[in-house]
């Protein structure tokens, strides 16, 4: 291996990690690979056809010497000791979206979707939108597919639709969004955030940083903390709005999508055209609207996108109907108010799942099991949040909320045997799933397994 190449230390070698040494070693860089773990399955076959150095199972504050760059997983923050000792010895830190960013066409157009909740629906929705309308169109980022992986794909004119969280925002320096949407804030991550909501608000809006005076910021005006923002962005500020008519922007009248730009009016799709259910999914539809519409889409093929799309894997997924109960899949509800946007969805009496993790975010379930609502029949509870999910329910005066132990099939039966036909069992834990799967997706494809298996 060539010594006289610039080193770079990937931490964290999950998909962003994996892109990441992947794109670095095609542009001639040294890589260090590095992981708390010191075995991962599957690793050395993914990173097949590059070389690299395998560091897995170190401290990344003893392979600092030498390194240029160092590209962090999301979940690894940016403030933790040895990425701080990295920077003090003038090593850059980034994040993966910020090096897909780099290796990507400077002339291609970065379409974002940012907010706590619906996110992926919104992203996976604009970028349908996009593809109907004949742009060459990349869906990428938090959404499952890094941009890395993809970088060097990208060519002048193609249009990338990537979700992007607070955790990859907060590393971001050159990362530029042509169109920034802000769907919603609440309290998500804070354990990752110092306990600050603050400081997780300042992440997310690092999406609008790099904006200039020919990019457009489009802002959910029903959410008084995304309205605000149009003040953090040199970009054009656009509004959408579910509850009011706008000046200009997006909103509704009679059910009907209205866009209203420079004093004229677009009609576009009723909201009962969408296929995706719930409240929540009209602002989503109005946000995925409004940012093609910025960025100079026909307005029939955003119409025919938003006809057409059916929704996303792990958000509000139709599974399957057994004697006459329907089993729904909404693995990515992994905090209480996206949870709350799928309880509002509901509209047969429901068993709702909780839990189903093991990692405590520590967040407050209260104001979930206050949105109920006579939707919800009753709640098992799971995994290392069960104990906080009860005493939120005993604080709502909600009595039927049960904990659970044992198996994801020895849940899903409890759920079955106290449903009537007609009932609903969703999975929608509130909650993130580590410690007992890899990720949300894991969880809901196990889930819809075990339905399989009934």
């Amino acid at each position: 291996m060539n010594q006289q190449k610039k080193t770079a230390l990937v931490v964290g070698m999950a998909r962003s990690g994996i892109a990441s040494a992947k794109l670095l070693y095609r542009n001639g860089w040294r890589v260090v690979i590095n992981d708390m773990k010191s075995d991962i399955d599957g690793l050395k076959e993914a990173l097949n056809g590059i070389e690299y150095i395998d560091a897995l199972g170190r401290d990344p504050s003893d392979l600092l010497e030498g390194v240029s760059l160092m590209v962090l997983s999301p979940v690894i923050p940016i403030f933790a000791p040895f990425a701080k000792e990295a920077m003090a010895r003038g090593i850059e830190v980034i994040g993966e979206i910020e090096l897909g960013y780099r290796y990507a066409s400077r002339d291609a157009r970065f379409v974002c979707v940012s907010g706590t909740n619906g996110k992926t629906t919104t992203t996976a929705l604009t970028g349908e939108i996009f593809k109907a309308a004949g742009k060459s169109t990349y869906v990428l980022g938090n959404i499952g597919i890094p941009i890395a992986e993809y970088a060097q794909e990208i060519k002048p004119g193609d249009y990338v639709v990537a979700e992007v969280a607070a955790l990859q925002l907060e590393s971001i320096r050159d990362f530029r969004a042509n169109a920034a949407g802000m769907l919603n804030i609440s309290e998500d991550h804070l354990n990752r955030f110092e306990y600050k909501m603050g400081n997780y608000v300042a992440a997310k809006c690092r999406v609008f940083e790099n904006q200039t005076e020919s990019d457009f910021a489009v802002l959910n005006y029903d959410d008084p903390a995304v309205r605000d923002m149009a003040r953090l962005t040199r970009a054009r500020a656009v509004y959408f709005s579910a509850q009011r008519e706008l000046d200009e922007g997006m909103f509704l009248r009679g059910g009907r999508m209205v866009w209203r730009l420079m004093g004229v009016e677009t009609p576009l799709i009723g909201t009962r055209e969408l296929q995706i259910p719930g409240a929540h999914n009209v602002q989503n539809a109005l946000c995925a609207a409004s940012l093609a519409l910025c960025m100079g889409l026909d307005p029939a093929a955003v119409c025919e996108g938003l006809k057409s799309f059916k929704g996303v894997e792990h958000r509000i997924e139709f599974v399957r109907e057994v004697d006459g109960v329907v089993f729904i899949n909404d693995s990515k509800g992994t905090n209480p108010d996206s949870t709350i946007k799928a309880v509002e969805a509901m509209d047969r009496p429901t068993v709702l799942l909780l839990g189903v993790g093991n990692y405590d975010k520590k967040s407050d379930f209260t104001p979930l099991f206050e949105a109920f609502q006579g939707r919800i029949k009753a709640v098992f509870a799971s995994g290392v949040n069960a104990p906080a999910i009860l005493e939120a329910a005993k604080r709502a005066g909600y009595g039927n909320a049960h904990a659970f132990e044992g198996s994801l099939d020895e849940l899903i039966r409890a759920a079955k045997a106290l449903s009537s036909r007609g009932d609903a069992v969703l999975l929608s834990p509130a909650a993130a799933s580590w410690g007992m799967f890899s990720d949300y997706e894991e969880r809901g494809r196990e889930f819809k397994k075990a339905v399989m298996r009934l």
